[in-house]
């Protein structure tokens, strides 16, 4: 069981929805060198909506991922992507299905 996790809220400045998502596709990278960070999704929810979803084993792991690149990359860009400081949100996950 992935007992820990985050939900982060975007929401991306008009006219720059397309390069906030390839900002996510390309976070992904940075994402690969976490081995901590078992599950990880950045997702659309409207043109301008984006969300990540990522889950960890450890409390420490969520803290060393909370601290890492992608955060480095969004402080560094976000002002330019995003309307709003992105919303994060730690969440204690109760059940999980992940498959092999």
């Amino acid at each position: 069981m992935l007992p820990f996790g985050f939900f982060v809220e975007f929401e991306a400045r008009p006219g720059k929805e397309e390069e906030a998502a390839r900002f996510l596709e390309e976070a992904k990278t940075l994402v690969d060198d976490e081995p901590g960070t078992v599950t990880w999704f950045a997702f659309r929810l409207t043109p301008s909506s984006f969300r990540i979803f990522d889950a960890f084993a450890t409390e420490e792991a969520r803290r060393i991922h909370l601290d890492g690149k992608v955060r480095q990359a969004i402080e560094a860009r976000g002002d330019e992507l995003f309307a709003t400081p992105p919303v994060i949100t730690p969440v204690d996950l109760v059940a999980a299905k992940l498959s092999a």
